[in-house]
């Protein structure tokens, strides 16, 4: 079994089904027994722009993204110009014949195969909107795979619609039956899925990571979800509104952000685990809820999808500016526990973690996701939930004598109380005493705030696990990261054997003594963030004392790709790769 990566882009106009087409592809893949990884790219227009996917595919697991080209399925001639230059030696470019570019700025290790893509489709009945599927037709043809999975994804795709279900059948096999007549040279020339298959198929999902959000919430006991629509996490609403009927839990599209949290606040206020999820500009709205929830010690979840900014920013694109701004948002200090995914896997685990902190330290938590985790794709095995207990934390659900709800406790947390069970108190957005009474006193406020803060150092002693380091122990080069450049930098390892990795998902509490001993132990470290300060070496250096002067930093909005990190990499080693 060959361990590359093979690197197939599907590129063209926006409205040509380039996301639908990659899906299936990547589905097509993982059931020929193949690990994925897939990167999108589009642009922030209600119509029209460039749409691509890059898909990663290998018989290993496939960690990050890529920009190289295997196979370009050009869908217009702007797909050919803006990729051609990350085209490979033997690449293979699937064209409509009619389309025209300028041959001489191809590299010329490229190989053209036309084909008459509009005129297939149109057979097929579907006129251009089948294009995409005439070329995935074809591409199955050249890597040798079977046909039949195409058409049972197919099924799965458009059973309920029996016309666009025979038109899609017949687009793929007259891709398929075409290139089997003029490009039988070319049948697993790159790559022949079918020499390489087992008969124990893998059995993974195919999902961008606001579906694995949205599957931990319901897991976790998701009782109320208001969100209001924001790139990169509008995929958690458009799923939890589709599910919830199935799931017996409600969502709620409110008129904006600020609405979102407070009705969120609120519903968790009347006992029911609830969440909300936003952008770091729809988390500007939410920021005074925030507060709210902190002093009204309400317990909350809050996915913070990050994207560039400031402002509007680049709404469609990366970003991982948005760290030390939800550490420290509202005014003053209250406990929020932050914790960041770096994967699918983990934004899964992350989200069912969140809801069980949450209740049990009544604050809200916020997870930190960025575009690259929310939108992208990976082929993973079934989720195990089998050993998450829902724990609501100090819940009183019968009248207790002088009940307090904020009564001062040693561990920070009071009983909590839900509304009609009895217990009398207040809950406003005052400072208040231990029933709930507003309180300006400075005895008062020295003991309400010392009992809420020490529920972070609670939670560190009790709940904070310890980081993950990836490699060898005893590395040449040892890298910091958060987030999804995890991924990219678990791929170039592959070629290091000399490096490792400590990949942080705590950003408070924060594993300070744990990162201290790592960079002091360390022969040489870099850090590696995608934003323009390298804000958690900000936060490392609050919290150890130490800077890590070396840093390879983007912010661009796209993604470390492997290739440009394994220059930085290997520039740092003196080239001392595989």
């Amino acid at each position: 079994m060959q361990n590359k990566v093979y690197k197939i882009k599907i590129a063209g106009q926006a409205g040509q089904g380039i996301k639908s087409a990659g899906l299936i592809l990547s589905k097509f893949l993982t059931r020929q027994n193949h690990h994925i990884y897939n990167y999108i790219e589009y642009p922030s227009l209600i119509r029209g722009g460039h749409n691509v996917i890059h898909i990663n595919f290998s018989s290993e697991k496939v960690f990050g993204p890529s920009n190289q080209t295997d196979f370009l399925l050009a869908l217009n001639s702007e797909a050919i110009m803006k990729h051609r230059n990350t085209l490979t030696k033997n690449s293979v470019i699937i064209f409509d014949l009619n389309t025209k570019f300028n041959n001489d700025l191809i590299p010329n290790y490229v190989k053209f195969l036309k084909a008459p893509l509009n005129q297939l489709a149109k057979e097929a009945g579907g006129g251009e909107l089948l294009i995409n599927v005439v070329s995935l037709g074809i591409l199955c043809f050249l890597l040798d795979g079977d046909l039949e999975i195409f058409n049972n994804l197919l099924k799965d795709e458009y059973g309920s619609n029996p016309k666009i279900l025979e038109s899609d059948y017949k687009a793929i096999k007259l891709g398929y039956d075409y290139a089997q007549t003029n490009f039988n040279n070319e049948k697993g020339e790159i790559y022949s899925l079918n020499s390489n298959l087992k008969n124990d198929l893998i059995k993974n999902m195919v999902m961008d990571g606001d579906e694995a959000i949205t599957l931990a919430a319901i897991a976790s006991g998701l009782s109320f979800a208001s969100i209001y629509p924001m790139t990169p996490i509008t995929n958690i609403l458009y799923n939890l509104a589709k599910y919830q009927n199935d799931f017996q839990y409600v969502y709620v599209q409110p008129e904006d952000e600020i609405s979102a949290i407070n009705m969120a606040i609120g519903a968790s206020h009347a006992g029911v685990r609830s969440m909300t999820a936003t952008s770091g500009g729809g988390f500007c709205l939410m920021s005074e809820g925030y507060g709210l929830a902190g002093i009204t010690e309400t317990p909350l979840v809050i996915i913070e999808g990050m994207r560039g900014g400031p402002a509007t920013g680049l709404p469609t694109w990366n970003g991982q500016g948005d760290l030390l701004f939800v550490l420290n948002a509202h005014q003053d200090e209250f406990p929020r526990i932050v914790l960041s995914a770096g994967d699918l896997t983990e934004a899964f685990y992350l989200t069912m973690e969140a809801f069980y902190l949450a209740d049990k330290y009544q604050t809200p938590v916020i997870l930190l996701v960025d575009k690259n985790i929310c939108e992208h794709q990976e082929s993973i095995p079934k989720f195990d939930t089998s050993a998450y207990k829902i724990d609501r934390g100090k819940i009183v659900s019968q009248v207790a004598e002088n009940y307090k709800r904020y009564q001062i406790t040693e561990d920070g947390i009071s009983p909590r109380t839900i509304p009609g069970t009895g217990n009398f108190f207040l809950a406003n957005s005052d400072e208040h005493d231990e029933i709930g009474y507003s309180s300006e006193s400075s005895e008062n406020r020295i003991s309400q705030m010392r009992k809420r803060m020490q529920k972070i150092i609670t939670c560190e002693k009790n709940d904070l696990p310890q980081p993950q380091i990836f490699g060898s122990q005893n590395a040449d080069l040892s890298i910091i990261s958060w987030g999804s450049n995890k991924a990219t930098i678990l791929e170039v390892m592959k070629e290091f054997p000399n490096i490792n990795f400590l990949h942080l998902t705590w950003m408070n509490p924060f594993p300070k003594e744990f990162v201290k001993d790592f960079i002091t132990s360390s022969k040489k470290i870099v850090l590696i963030e995608s934003n323009f300060s390298g804000q958690l070496g900000k936060l490392i250096s609050i919290h150890t004392n130490l800077e890590i002067s070396d840093k390879i930093l983007k912010f661009d909005g796209r993604p470390f790709f492997v290739e440009e990190l394994r220059d930085e990499i290997s520039k740092r080693l003196g080239g001392l790769a595989l």
